[in-house]
């Protein structure tokens, strides 16, 4: 185990800098993360919450303004972490994905190419130019954020919406269109 004064001289010299002290920083650490972790993260999660917090932990110490504050900034980061996937989770239903995958399979290529020309069209146009400018022109985040002269944080959530838009239209229930009556 590492003495408080080790590790608080590992903290100086990462905060310098020191690719060395930062790794060995995260090694000390790693134990005392994990622990965190299993308290606040689904068991699922720890792994990846630890692994994206020490992530964080290396990228950033340099900005830590008082070694003393490392340990309650360290437990942050993680809390954060376990939160930020809590809501992944929440959010993503794995059978969803192999319902629409299966009821996407069913349909011909020819089929599902239509389909989807059609759920392109029914987006409003400030959808559809995110679509086309992302998954069409392979253009990145920030390039279209320059071209829209938008932040590229409110293009990325208006192309999720998008997405999400023509996933919703393809995925509804076909309507079977009724014959005109003859009476």
């Amino acid at each position: 185990m590492t003495s408080g004064i080790d590790r608080t001289d590992l903290i100086f010299a990462a905060q310098a800098g020191d690719p060395v002290a930062i790794k060995r920083l995260l090694t000390v650490c790693q134990a005392d993360a994990r622990r965190y972790a299993r308290r606040h993260c689904q068991a699922s999660d720890i792994d990846d919450a630890v692994q994206e917090s020490l992530l964080v932990i290396s990228r950033k110490v340099s900005g830590l303004k008082a070694a003393a504050a490392f340990s309650s900034w360290l437990f942050t980061v993680i809390k954060r972490e376990c939160r930020k996937l809590e809501r992944l989770m929440l959010r993503h239903d794995p059978l969803e994905d192999d319902t629409a995958e299966r009821q996407l399979s069913c349909r011909t290529d020819d089929a599902l190419r239509i389909d989807l020309a059609n759920a392109l069209e029914s987006l409003p146009a400030h959808y559809l130019e995110v679509v086309l400018l992302r998954d069409f022109e392979e253009l990145t985040i920030a390039e279209i954020a320059e071209r829209l002269g938008e932040q590229p944080g409110a293009v990325k959530s208006r192309l999720h919406r998008a997405r999400e838009l023509v996933r919703e239209y393809l995925l509804a229930p076909e309507t079977v269109p009724t014959a005109p009556s003859t009476h």
